[in-house]
């Protein structure tokens, strides 16, 4: 039974990644509007039905690591080192996800650049990043035993996912990051 279950998931999950791997090509080449859900499952060679089954929707075609983006945001608080500060992980989290990432995959240059220039997109993306802020809120609570329900623990969550935003559409994201960041671990210093 256990090889069965195996089996299938490493199935699921290959049909996931054909389908993810075929939306972007096809939106990066023909461009985002131009492309139907069915166009993506014939190029991945599934049913538009079962396209449906792993995404729920076009734009989810697109943002296909959402659900590990969310898990690596609390990994971030909770596994950072014990002489690093909350706000301290979530900036290296932030730089790493942002600044070097592109670096490190040259799809995902054309993963951003498409995001950035598809207005649907952009907005899906926004809404999907700041769907973490109750989950990065918990953990921020459970690293510093904070009340689950504390404020401060919201806005640093919230706080972080919109420095995020701020530094994908900065012409400097790197200055813009270091700015929220800043104020984020020091406060506001009226100069």
């Amino acid at each position: 039974m256990d090889a069965t279950v195996g089996r299938r998931e490493r199935k699921k999950a290959a049909t996931r990644q054909a389908l993810a791997d075929a939306a972007l090509r096809l939106f990066t080449e023909h461009g985002y509007d131009r492309v139907t859900v069915r166009d993506v499952a014939e190029a991945a060679d599934v049913s538009t039905t079962t396209l449906l089954k792993h995404f729920p929707s076009k734009e989810a075609l697109v943002f296909d690591q959402e659900t590990d983006r969310e898990a690596d945001l609390v990994a971030a608080v909770r596994d950072r080192a014990p002489d690093r500060s909350v706000p301290g992980a979530l900036r290296a989290y932030v730089e790493d996800a942002q600044l070097r990432a592109p670096d490190a995959d040259p799809r995902f240059r054309a993963f951003a650049d498409l995001v950035r220039d598809t207005p649907a997109l952009s907005e899906y993306a926004r809404r999907m990043w700041t769907r973490h802020q109750d989950a990065l809120a918990r953990a921020v609570a459970d690293a510093t035993g904070a009340e689950p329900d504390d404020p401060r623990c919201a806005a640093l969550a919230r706080f972080t996912l919109e420095a995020s935003a701020l530094a994908r559409d900065s012409a400097d994201p790197a200055g813009a990051l270091d700015a929220a960041f800043d104020l984020l671990e020091h406060g506001w210093q009226a100069g």
